[in-house]
């Protein structure tokens, strides 16, 4: 009886890339309107090396996209081992301000200035040309963005129409990852987080 009980609760429970994307959705569909970077992209991205924003580097420090300080960096710092030891990374007021951060990064760059002359809607050549310009070194980035796509229907975003408000794009049910159980996450334990997943941040 107990069991059963739970049943209907337990099927409602999101995994935390779920909840990440109806969080983020609407985010990531106003950062694209604002610069063209497709929200599919932002939002895989932001996934993958977030962790569903479950990092230390996404809970510490709002940095959803691993950028790092650079030179020019004057705000708040954040440190981590990652290709070195305790390398710099930015740490960001609010998770909004990576969002906005991630879009300016790529449109402001030169080698990512031809991602922009790709139709906006494809994200296989968005994914493939993010890694043809060195944003990760991870030889299977892009695949694993496209997997992440294609997984929790994140090309819908891509097409969001210019009256879609905030509310709409949140509100939307986004699709359960038709993946084996075992490769989920551990969403009885939101804290366990599969860093096989990861990918090698932006230099």
């Amino acid at each position: 009886m107990l069991l059963a009980a739970l049943l209907p609760l337990l099927a409602a429970a999101q995994t935390p890339q779920q909840d990440y994307i109806a969080k983020y959705a609407a985010l990531a569909v106003s950062e694209m309107r604002r610069t063209g970077v497709p929200a599919s992209i932002t939002l895989a991205q932001g996934l993958l090396e977030s962790a569903a924003g479950l990092s230390p580097l996404a809970v510490h420090a709002n940095n959803h996209f691993g950028i790092k300080c650079h030179n020019d960096w004057e705000g708040e710092t954040f440190y981590k081992d990652d290709d070195s030891a305790h390398e710099c990374f930015r740490a960001y007021p609010r998770a909004e301000d990576s969002f906005r951060a991630h879009s300016d990064f790529l449109r402001n760059r030169a080698h990512y200035r031809s991602l922009f002359d790709l139709d906006p809607t494809d994200y296989k050549a968005w994914a493939r040309g993010l890694k043809k310009a060195g944003y990760a070194t991870d030889p299977s980035y892009a695949d694993k963005l496209i997997r992440q796509i294609e997984m929790y229907g994140l090309a819908r975003y891509d097409h969001a129409e210019a009256d879609v408000t905030e509310a709409d794009v949140a509100g939307t049910d986004v699709p359960e990852a038709a993946v084996p159980q075992e490769s989920r996450p551990d969403t009885t334990a939101r804290e366990k987080v599969r860093y096989d997943e990861m990918v090698i941040l932006p230099i």
